[in-house]
């Protein structure tokens, strides 16, 4: 049976499916791309290098890194940082977290619709289900004994096909939304660890700097 008799045979509830899946698909593969493309980005080596350029007092170096050309949000959090390296510890935090609070939206941008596109999938599927009984059953009571057999068919058909095909649809939606948003977590935790990385080495910079205070000496 081709497609296109598939989906007739599963009524216009199909039709509203297949445009869930379309739009399912565009958000994926765009999410997709800008989540491991365009937020590629060894994280591990890169705060690695940054924190090394500050404990060498290398702060210009230490900006100049952190203008890479990549949409991941650990470059630019932690350049809002340094850029309050001379500050103190809980104004260094405030800027950085202002700053990732702005790339949020980007990075969680479609996922939470993606999710909702998933389960509407699958409900779309039962609600088909439901109109094919409602007119299977109707049928029967109104058609002769001759085409009831024939409208009971029908209707069942219209039924079965529109929860296979919500299912079908449903299941790699909510993979696809699953396996983005681990991504997203995984880039959120790495920006945090990244945050802390810096805090920590740029506090130990200025205890290092701190002027050492001289011990009082008690002569008996």
């Amino acid at each position: 049976m081709a497609i296109w008799e598939v989906m007739n045979s599963g009524g216009w509830m199909m039709w509203v499916i297949l445009i869930v899946s379309v739009i399912a698909t565009a958000i994926t593969l765009e999410r997709a791309v800008a989540l491991y493309l365009g937020c590629r980005l060894d994280t591990r080596r890169f705060l690695g290098r940054i924190i090394k350029l500050v404990e060498e007092r290398d702060y210009a170096g230490a900006i100049e890194a952190c203008n890479l050309r990549t949409r991941h949000p650990l470059p630019a959090v932690l350049l809002a940082g340094l850029s309050k390296a001379n500050r103190r510890d809980k104004e260094i935090e405030k800027a950085m977290e202002a700053e990732m609070l702005g790339h949020l939206p980007r990075v969680r941008r479609g996922l939470g619709f993606l999710g909702l596109l998933g389960n509407v999938a699958t409900l779309l599927g039962l609600l088909g289900t439901i109109f094919g009984l409602i007119r299977a059953f109707s049928g029967v009571s109104a058609a002769s004994a001759a085409a009831r057999q024939q409208v009971l068919a029908e209707g069942i058909s219209i039924a079965m096909y529109t929860t296979a095909f919500g299912i079908l649809v449903a299941v790699p939606i909510l993979f696809a939304h699953n396996l983005l948003s681990g991504r997203m977590e995984n880039i959120l935790i790495r920006v945090e660890e990244g945050a802390v990385g810096l805090v920590a080495a740029l506090g130990a910079r200025m205890q290092r700097d701190a002027p050492q205070q001289p011990m009082d000496r008690h002569v008996a």
